[in-house]
């Protein structure tokens, strides 16, 4: 099988994640779905909603919306995804088209090829405001949701962007807030020199790329998507 297309950001809005997954609900038999898009290069999410059902005019609409509140202009962005019927529906094409939006699918049947919107739902899942029971209906499954959204944007210290917040990387401030903590860490090693033994102390500079399916090469074992 080959590879799958690799992709490279530099800044945000130019390469996003998207994917749906199940919410339990107290419907026997049913679940929710929760659409949601994350950036790429930030980590921040862009846009989501909560349905009771999958469709390409959702995750359409969806996009357009995600497109619009960020700014983001023709031929600037690429848009990677699984290959779920949404994800590949005629309306949601239709709608890339128009609004000039790269799409960009995995691999039939291999996950990995999708790996931010995996482990964004991992953390999700697993953190621990998560609900121990079904939703009771799709207005309190999306008020949950609105608020792990604003969590994981504005409070969330990512690891894999040197702990700063989504919404710090997103709109430019991470440089400002890694340049003193690493004054801040390099004041302590002087007072207290002993405590570092000889050795730097952590690098705290910017992550300037973030690839996404990258070439092996660029790939690095320890990263992490959370």
């Amino acid at each position: 099988m080959a590879a799958p297309q690799a992709w490279v950001a530099t800044s945000a809005n130019q390469v996003w994640s998207w994917d749906i997954t199940y919410l339990p609900s107290t419907v026997r038999g049913q679940f929710l779905r929760l659409y949601i898009v994350l950036d790429v290069f930030s980590r921040l999410i862009v846009g989501w909603e909560v349905h009771w059902n999958e469709s390409a005019e959702h995750a359409g609409q969806l996009i357009r919306k995600a497109c619009l509140s960020q700014g983001v202009s023709k031929d600037q962005l690429a848009l990677h995804s699984d290959n779920g019927s949404p994800m590949k529906g005629a309306t949601m094409l239709a709608m890339l088209q128009m609004l000039g939006v790269m799409p960009s699918f995995s691999r039939p049947g291999v996950s990995n090829d999708n790996p931010y919107s995996e482990a964004l739902f991992r953390t999700l899942k697993y953190t621990p405001a998560y609900p121990a029971k079904p939703f009771e209906s799709i207005e309190q499954a999306r008020a949950w949701v609105h608020g792990f959204v604003t969590w994981y944007n504005t409070q969330h210290r990512h690891s894999a962007i040197q702990y700063v917040t989504p919404a710090q990387r997103h709109s430019g401030q991470d440089g400002n807030v890694l340049q003193n903590r690493k004054a801040v860490y390099e004041a302590a090693k002087c007072r207290m020199p002993r405590r570092w033994n000889s050795r730097a102390t952590r690098d705290w500079d910017e992550v300037k790329e973030v690839w996404l399916n990258p070439p092996k090469h660029k790939q690095s074992p320890c990263a992490s998507t959370a």
